[in-house]
């Protein structure tokens, strides 16, 4: 990978969990990869954005999602030769409305399983980008009982 190739934008990927627990997931086509795969809510930030803005705002763009609470799961690089960072935040008290999918997002489709299963389809590879796995396991942990 060159220089050229590496990340330059911050990008933000979320877990939005309703109150039932039940995680708001995305699945799409990826035909360069083989096939359709799941992930979460997320995106590059733009303009002046901070990491919580473009999160809110790919939320709402993606899933048609709107939330109260927000906690952030942590930040981490995307690729070691770049400053880009992946910020994953868990939302709650969620309120549903409809997607504003761009047109290279059409096909996104979204559906809502509980957490566990959602764990279970990391384990059976579904997930094709590493953000939504990182972020569904820290939304796990930190939600379990000490």
């Amino acid at each position: 990978m060159t220089n050229t190739q590496l990340p330059t934008r911050d990008a933000a990927v979320i877990v939005a969990r309703d109150s039932h627990g039940l995680v708001a997931l995305l699945t799409a086509p990826f035909p360069r990869h083989g096939g359709e795969y799941l992930f979460l809510p997320g995106g590059r930030q733009e303009g002046d954005e901070t990491p919580q803005d473009c999160a809110r705002r790919e939320l709402r763009e993606e899933a048609g999602i709107t939330a109260e609470t927000w906690r952030p799961l942590g930040s981490y690089a995307i690729v070691p030769g770049s400053t880009a960072r992946l910020h994953l935040f868990e939302a709650r008290d969620l309120t549903t409305g409809p997607q504003e999918l761009a047109s290279d997002e059409e096909g996104f489709k979204l559906m809502w399983w509980p957490m566990q299963d959602a764990i279970a389809a990391i384990d059976d590879g579904r997930f094709l980008l590493q953000g939504g796995p990182l972020a569904l396991l820290l939304a796990d942990r930190l939600s379990a009982p000490a």
